[in-house]
């Protein structure tokens, strides 16, 4: 029951993440919006052109996805065989096989025409954890979005001049620095010249100040156990969680940057070679008056 009541408290606040509406929080006057300060900027193993995804990291944070998120969000958009793909988690096809068979999965339909539940498979995609949005509306008077490309879906701008600094550096973590953020940044009273609703609660990170979902606590501790020995605080959940939301929005991310970078050299040395080339066939050739 304990572990029921701290998983819904956790799946308000994770909606509370990623909804459209956030209850803006304002001053009396109600002239001046909250303006939520940028996220901290994180390092991240994946970060740059040659970053990589930490496979511990990303073990830890689908444990906690698993254990707890999937209760209310899914990955439609990913399949089980995913987590065994080089550049992710670094499963064997054989755990793969493992953690899919701990899902159910909806089939059919059957000679009878009717539709019946299975076992997942690796083949499979992470199944809805509703059967439709009405059922999610029922239970939290919302729908929690699915959690497949969240990580690139949430961004802030961060000015002149550094998005030109950004895009020198490849930065791209905006997603996985605002989810971290959020996560760790509920606190128990606002600034005093903020106002918030009844059952409102405040987190410096969101835009406009309010969420409606519940702080998350320490809540996270009784629900998800580490296996490696990492040491357990919500920031610590907080980074694992966003950085695996990251790789499942961009499983491929590594690939892209391997691939990137051979097509740079390759522009390079094909420039090179045009330079010369147009020197050597141009080499006797004399301007006219």
């Amino acid at each position: 029951m304990l572990r029921h009541i701290l998983t819904a408290v956790l799946a308000g606040s994770l909606i509370g993440l990623i909804a459209p509406h956030p209850v803006a929080a304002q001053d009396e006057g109600k002239e001046h919006p909250y303006e939520a300060p940028p996220p901290p900027r994180l390092t991240w193993s994946f970060a740059g052109p040659f970053g990589k995804f930490d496979q511990a990291q990303l073990q830890r944070g689908f444990k906690i996805y698993k254990e707890v998120c999937s209760l209310c969000h899914g990955l439609s958009m990913l399949s089980f065989r995913n987590l065994s793909q080089p550049g992710g988690l670094g499963y064997t096809d054989a755990q793969v096989k493992q953690l899919a068979s701990e899902f159910t999965v909806q089939d059919g339909p059957n000679d009878q025409g009717e539709m019946f539940d299975r076992k997942g498979r690796p083949a499979d995609r992470f199944p809805s954890p509703f059967p439709n949005d009405n059922a999610a509306r029922a239970r939290y008077n919302a729908v929690p979005p699915d959690f497949s490309v969240i990580a690139k879906a949430r961004t802030y701008e961060r000015g002149f001049p550094w998005f030109i600094l950004d895009g020198l550096t490849q930065y791209q973590e905006q997603g996985a620095d605002y989810i971290a953020a959020y996560l760790s940044g509920f606190e128990d009273k606002p600034p005093p010249s903020v106002h918030l609703p009844s059952g409102v609660q405040f987190n410096k990170y969101m835009p406009g100040g309010g969420t409606s979902m519940p702080k998350p606590v320490q809540i996270y501790d009784k629900l998800v156990q580490y296996d490696d020995g990492t040491p357990a605080s919500v920031e610590q959940y907080s980074k694992d969680i966003a950085a695996f939301l990251m790789w499942a929005a961009e499983p491929q991310l590594e690939a892209r940057k391997r691939i990137g970078f051979q097509v740079m050299v390759f522009l390079i040395v094909l420039a090179g070679l045009l330079y010369f080339t147009k020197r050597k066939v141009w080499s006797n050739v004399h301007g006219h008056a």
